[in-house]
């Protein structure tokens, strides 16, 4: 009957709810600095619970890729400086199992851990984030919560902004208002000033109605587009006691259409990444092709087509396609005119030419643009998984080295090494991105970074290396120190 040896299951027992709370303090992190950066967006719309729980699930999900290495870095560091301080680990080694046999059974977990990674992000990620950036969309185009301030003008209602002295909070009614309507364009603007009015939103929570009492507008009288400095403008003014405006300002929460987000790289799988590369790829050949073609037939053919007279013999011409044995001697010969016509029709020919060739990159930008998109999409489906375990095997070494537990000197290992990461991460693509490095080299430049550092800290911890240990630098340096003191004193 198999069994889990005790060894392995002491490890585990001790690294799995780790795992489990660094990940949620990690999530935790990642969450509010999603918030932070779109509370503009979230805030004062008048959104129910609902929808914003639905947004921080599916954010949720969206970032567990990213939180996982974080996690098991630092859930490693401190599984490991737990053992160390606790003089566990050492137990261990002096009854000879060695610090891999003792990484077994966390490597394999990692190993499953990883292969969770590479699957959630294939299949649960893209849809989490076509849902998350569908909501989000909805929120920046829902109009704002209807609440105007005092003192200051409220530009939130589309063709109207409008300014209020004072609010009666009892009955809702705005004192002192001035207008500004420009829904009807900026040249058919209108001010009005109003003693008080109301404002209320219908029924059918798509319009506004503003009730102004005891006002006047005015209205410039554009007759001409054109007027000299000096020129006075004619305008019209109109006193009221009582005026309605009615406004259209939807309030009702509308989900955008899922297509629209569903069609970026974020929101694809593997295979719907593959099929999308290899389309785009196949068109920029085919594009290629057919440039090549109307550059041959544009620049050649119609420029070196016929018999030139400029040829040294026919013999000549024969072996040379461009005709081009005497083309100076032939240029010199003709009269100025001849010379600048030639020289015009040339600089004409060129400059069409070039024309066409920009407007041919211009169209193929995009497309090259998104295919660079998309590969660095899939190559980072790879990477990210893969990166939980290199920072295992950075973490669990160093651990063992530093002999430290807790949330001291672990968590600002793995912050400093995670940094680390994150910065090259993003160098690397971002050069990926504008094409001045391959795809490849961009997006595993991180990954091969984390490579070296977890090779390094494993060798130095199998070798039970004293270099990156900080209780023999504290003893180093107190014996240094005692050393120069000693000195000091017999010197003087």
């Amino acid at each position: 009957m198999f069994r889990i040896k005790r060894l392995y299951t002491f490890v585990l027992e001790t690294f799995l709810p780790l795992l489990l709370a660094t990940y949620s303090v990690c999530l935790f992190i990642l969450l509010m600095q999603f918030v932070f950066m779109h509370i503009d967006t979230m805030v004062g719309k008048g959104v129910g619970l609902g929808v914003l729980a639905q947004l921080f699930f599916y954010a949720a999900l969206t970032f567990t890729p990213m939180a996982l290495p974080l996690s098991i870095l630092l859930g490693s560091l401190m599984t490991f400086g737990n053992l160390g301080e606790h003089l566990e680990l050492l137990a261990m080694k002096a009854s000879g199992i060695s610090l891999l046999r003792i990484m077994k059974p966390l490597i394999y977990s990692v190993l499953v851990i990883s292969a969770i990674s590479f699957y959630f992000q294939n299949e649960m990620v893209p849809r989490a984030q076509t849902k998350m950036w569908t909501i989000m969309l909805s929120l920046r185009q829902k109009s704002p919560e209807l609440e105007i301030p005092e003192g200051s003008f409220y530009k939130e209602i589309p063709g109207y902004n409008v300014y209020v002295r004072h609010k009666d909070k009892k009955g809702g009614m705005l004192r002192k208002m001035m207008i500004y309507d420009y829904s009807d364009g900026f040249e058919n603007a209108k001010v009005i000033v109003a003693d008080s009015g109301k404002l209320n939103m219908m029924d059918d929570k798509q319009h506004l109605t503003l009730t102004l009492y005891s006002g006047t507008s005015f209205q410039n009288l554009n007759t001409r587009r054109t007027r000299n400095v000096t020129e006075k403008i004619p305008y019209s003014r109109e006193t009221f006691m009582l005026r309605k405006i009615l406004i259209y300002f939807p309030s009702d929460f509308e989900m955008a259409d899922e297509s629209i987000m569903g069609s970026r790289e974020t929101g694809k799988n593997m295979h719907e990444l593959t099929t999308y590369i290899d389309s785009v790829q196949y068109e920029q050949d085919s594009l290629a092709i057919q440039t090549a073609e109307l550059f041959k037939k544009q620049v050649y053919a119609q420029t070196f087509k016929g018999e030139r007279y400029y040829t040294a013999s026919v013999a000549d011409a024969k072996n040379d396609s461009l005709f081009a044995q005497g083309l100076d001697a032939y240029y010199k010969q003709l009269n100025i005119d001849k010379q600048i016509h030639y020289m015009q029709q040339a600089k004409s020919r060129s400059e069409r030419v070039l024309s066409e060739y920009n407007y041919s990159s211009i169209q193929q930008s995009d497309s090259q643009k998104q295919l660079l998109l998309h590969s660095i999409q899939f190559e980072k489906r790879f990477s990210l998984a893969l990166s939980c375990l290199l920072f295992f095997f950075i973490g669990a070494p160093l651990g063992a080295i530093i002999r430290k537990g807790g949330l001291g000197l672990p968590a600002v290992l793995s912050v400093v090494l995670y940094l680390l990461y994150y910065t090259v991460d993003t160098f690397g693509t971002k050069m990926a991105k504008q094409d001045v490095w391959p795809v490849s080299e961009g997006v595993w430049l991180s990954s091969i970074l984390l490579g070296v550092l977890g090779i390094f800290f494993t060798y130095q911890a199998l070798n039970d290396s004293a270099m990156l240990n900080p209780d023999d630098w504290k003893i180093a340096i107190q014996k240094w120190w005692a050393k120069f003191n000693k000195k000091h004193k017999s010197y003087k």
